[in-house]
């Protein structure tokens, strides 16, 4: 499982670092919000680690940014901030959990471990996103109530961008996610297969499904 650190002291960036691997995470550590927005943008992860005083922002304004964007992975926050009104507004912006610093490394892993069960127990088996529902257990997909054909390649496009809704995903993540190697794919592969998706869902919808973002990636809208 994949946990993002996001905090700016180098010390006890190393320990986070040493603490959750020592748990066989695999752990990605950013210093600031700008490297942790590169982050998430450039992979997905089970969980976050999140510190509030980073040198170029506040950690809960990323948090809430994040939110808004569709971002539901739990997310602990790290805080020198221990009173009462602090934790209430962290979890108000939507963390999941709130631990004052200085803490137990111990604890630190034990609620790591809660949230990750607390997100396994909550996953959908349906997901549903302006009038797409996409079943996992069935691999069924239905628009407006009406089921659509969809190939294997097509079908796991999709997978993605449902369990990513409202995000921004890059054209590396979908096709490393999609085919074993990014590297190996044309890059108008992905396009090719973005337009038959598209067509196929904007046909029986009557609205668009996907933006396009020239360079970048795909976002579901």
């Amino acid at each position: 499982m994949k946990v993002l650190v996001v905090e700016d002291q180098t010390q006890l960036g190393l320990m986070l670092q040493q603490c959750l691997s020592e748990s066989r995470y695999t752990v990605t550590w950013a210093r600031t919000c700008a490297e942790a927005n590169d982050a998430i943008t450039e992979s997905t992860y089970e969980a976050i680690v999140l510190d509030i005083g980073l040198p170029d922002g506040n950690g809960l304004d990323l948090l809430r940014d994040w939110r808004q964007g569709g971002f539901n992975e739990p997310v602990l926050i790290l805080s020198a901030r221990d009173g009462v009104e602090n934790r209430v507004k962290g979890l108000d912006v939507g963390a999941d959990d709130y631990l004052p610093k200085p803490f137990s490394f111990e604890e630190l892993r034990a609620r790591v471990r809660s949230l990750l069960r607390r997100q396994s127990a909550v996953k959908l088996t349906v997901l549903e996103h302006n009038g797409i529902v996409f079943d996992l257990i069935t691999r069924t997909v239905k628009l407006n109530g009406a089921l659509v054909d969809l190939t294997s390649r097509e079908y796991a496009l999709l997978e993605i961008f449902m369990h990513n809704q409202g995000r921004i995903l890059p054209r590396s993540l979908i096709t490393e996610k999609v085919w074993e190697s990014h590297y190996e794919v044309d890059s108008n592969l992905l396009d090719v297969y973005m337009s038959r998706l598209r067509n196929k869902l904007e046909a029986a919808l009557g609205h668009p499904v996907f933006k396009t973002l020239r360079g970048v990636g795909y976002q579901l809208v």
